[in-house]
């Protein structure tokens, strides 16, 4: 089912007014200018994709809903050998994280003495890496923001909101319906968390849980050490493994870079370079145990971004949030995706619009 919406110009002041993630107020102010962007800017060009729907998806790199709906391909006479580069697809750019446990702090200060959340988390895979430009180009490219199929109804009608700086729909921070050539690899942000879920289901995934994303990285693992990381390397900050403020870059970095600061099991960047979306409702209490409640349901929001100042805002523990419809200029995700999900099994496509 497709919808054209953006061939109208929005009206002014209907788009959702972003709440900024908690930082210390004297920061100053990194995002950049409408016209500093528009100033130097270097295109993608589009990739050339095979005319099989199949193969596309492929070079889409949509390996989840592929292994997923496997048994659509058994008609093809390769359809075995893609489903076999889709699963290896999953195992290079997946990484399992195993049972564990995560402790989440319910209250903003930490000093309510009630109970913490204490939640057990089954084995998954997650992204070894945030998704970058290049991968959500894909996303664009393919006409998702215009397959209803990927969006709740009750979001349609916000979805002529989610434009780049020139109006065509995609992130807040491309022109035309491109990002930036020179930063393909780098982080994708600019996105609220609805475009992120329907990424994540167009690609067959789904975004980790805020107990998900912990357990990553903590590495609170089940077993008769219990061990609780501040930082995916250990306990200490190492300003060195992470790109927080402090490393002075004041921008995004490629998603591989920091590879002295990845989890034990391979995952990159869980703290720094960008904020990620999670799954998961952001619910706090005051200290007394009353629930905070704001004027919009806000989404949990991890790790850390290139502007983050403080040290205790940059733990595996550390918890803040955002609106859903906010599309920041230091917020990201990564994908996750259920271990039963990874194998192959048939029925009818999903998320394909066709």
């Amino acid at each position: 089912m497709a919808l054209t919406l953006f061939a109208r110009k929005k009206s002014a002041g209907t788009e959702a007014q972003d709440v900024p993630i908690r930082t210390p107020r004297n920061m100053p102010p990194p995002e950049p200018s409408p016209d500093s962007v528009l100033a130097d800017f270097v295109p993608a060009s589009p990739e050339k994709l095979d005319d099989d729907s199949i193969k596309r998806m492929l070079q889409q790199r949509r390996f989840g809903l592929l292994v997923q709906n496997a048994g659509q391909c058994a008609s093809q006479s390769d359809g075995a050998s893609l489903i076999r580069k889709a699963i290896a697809g999953i195992e290079e750019t997946f990484a399992m994280v195993p049972a564990g446990t995560a402790t989440l702090t319910e209250s903003l200060t930490g000093n309510f003495a009630g109970k913490e959340g204490d939640l057990g988390v089954e084995p998954y895979l997650l992204a070894r890496y945030p998704v970058t430009n290049r991968d959500f180009q894909l996303f664009v490219d393919d006409n998702s923001y215009e397959n209803m199929d990927l969006w709740p109804e009750e979001i349609w009608p916000h979805l002529i909101e989610f434009h780049d700086l020139t109006d065509a729909p995609g992130p807040r921070f491309w022109r035309e319906g491109r990002h930036d050539v020179r930063r393909c690899d780098h982080p994708l942000v600019g996105v609220s968390w609805h475009e992120a879920v329907a990424y994540c289901a167009w690609a067959g995934y789904r975004l980790p849980s805020e107990a998900e994303w912990q357990m990553a990285a903590s590495w609170r693992i089940r077993s008769s050490a219990d061990l609780l990381r501040r930082f995916p390397w250990g306990d200490a900050m190492d300003w060195t493994r992470c790109n927080l403020w402090n490393a002075g870059k004041g921008t995004t970095l490629p998603v591989t870079d920091y590879r002295n600061g990845v989890a034990p099991n391979g995952v990159c960047q869980l703290i720094g370079n960008v904020w990620e979306w999670v799954g998961t409702e952001f619910n706090v209490v005051a200290d007394d145990g009353t629930p905070i409640v704001g004027e919009m349901p806000m989404m949990g929001v991890r790790g850390g971004a290139f502007d983050t100042y403080f040290e205790s805002q940059a733990t595996a523990a550390f918890r803040t949030g955002q609106i859903a419809l906010g599309r920041t200029h230091n917020l990201g995700f990564r994908c996750a995706l259920d271990l039963n999900d990874a194998r192959p099994q048939g029925g009818t496509m999903k998320g394909d619009g066709t």
